[in-house]
């Protein structure tokens, strides 16, 4: 039976709670909202949650014209689910070898998991290598190899979840029925992971979605590979570089005119990160149990 000070304790911390859900929930309606406000109405009167105008000039101008937004959301769902599969592969097959007390060298590879964490060999030499020794430079691989195919971190996690979570008798008892390490890992280890799994596909599918850096680096000609990130950065610099030769150009200034400079720029974030917002609730509780139970503990 709960007593007064439980009750109130509740009581505060639902109170707390709704705050801090209130403080995320209302700069996100805000946002759409204003991408939905009509540009000159917004420039005049400001962000409203009750605008005198609506208007969908700003998801006009994305998705029509020479903008190929369609195409860049295709490319970006294409690379955020081979990437994550992928990288779950090798996250989870490295992290598994690594949860083993009797791996021949376990301690050297743990060690040259570690090292790159806090190490790495700069920009420069990474490019160097990925596109003269690669030749990734103006391909899909481009996006999908440099940086984020295999994170250190990760591994640990998933290998902390392998050691605390997975019960090692269950491990030993398939062993002694004949069972390979392959089946353990698949057949035992994998379906008792699903929390961890969940959660790393979730870190890892936002990076990918929202990386936009491989390919400003690797994309200098196939614009036709630009993933959403990529098209929406190059629309933001073109209406930069009309805003700046508007006062000189008298050309730019009418194509200026012809773009909602203002909403156009929510627009793009809720393009941006939609998808992020439909599939997260979808594995918010497998998200919250594997932090839980995958951290990394002394």
């Amino acid at each position: 039976m709960k007593t007064r000070e439980d009750r109130r304790f509740q009581i505060f911390g639902n109170i707390v709670m709704m705050a801090a859900a209130l403080t995320a929930i209302i700069p996100m309606i805000l946002l759409l909202v204003s991408s939905l406000t009509d540009n000159d109405t917004l420039i005049r009167n400001g962000y409203s949650f009750f605008p005198e105008k609506w208007s969908l000039s700003a998801y006009q101008y994305i998705f029509q014209g020479n903008n190929s937004a369609i195409h860049a959301y295709g490319i970006s769902i294409l690379l955020t689910a081979t990437g994550t599969v992928l990288s779950l592969i090798l996250t989870t097959t490295l992290a598994y070898a690594l949860s083993k007390k009797n791996l021949p060298g376990r301690g050297i590879l743990t060690f040259l998991v570690v090292f790159t964490m806090l190490f790495n060999g700069g920009l420069v030499p990474t490019y160097m290598n990925y596109t003269n020794t690669f030749g990734l430079k103006n391909t899909f691989f481009g996006l999908l190899i440099p940086n984020l195919l295999m994170n250190a971190f990760n591994v640990l996690l998933v290998k902390s979840y392998f050691v605390t979570s997975v019960p090692e008798e269950i491990m030993e008892a398939a062993n002694m029925d004949g069972a390979s390490e392959f089946q353990m890992f698949y057949q035992i280890a994998l379906p008792l992971s699903k929390p961890i799994i969940a959660t790393v596909g979730l870190f890892v599918g936002i990076a990918y979605w929202n990386d936009w850096q491989n390919g400003y680096i690797y994309l200098t000609r196939r614009t036709d590979l630009y993933s959403i990130q990529n098209l929406l950065n190059r629309m933001i610099q073109n209406i930069q570089f009309l805003s700046q030769s508007a006062g000189s150009s008298g050309e730019a200034s009418i194509g200026l005119s012809m773009i909602p400079t203002v909403s156009v720029r929510m627009a793009m974030a809720v393009v941006g990160i939609l998808p992020i917002i439909i599939i997260y609730p979808f594995v918010q509780n497998s998200f919250v149990k594997g932090i839980t139970l995958g951290g990394v503990k002394g």
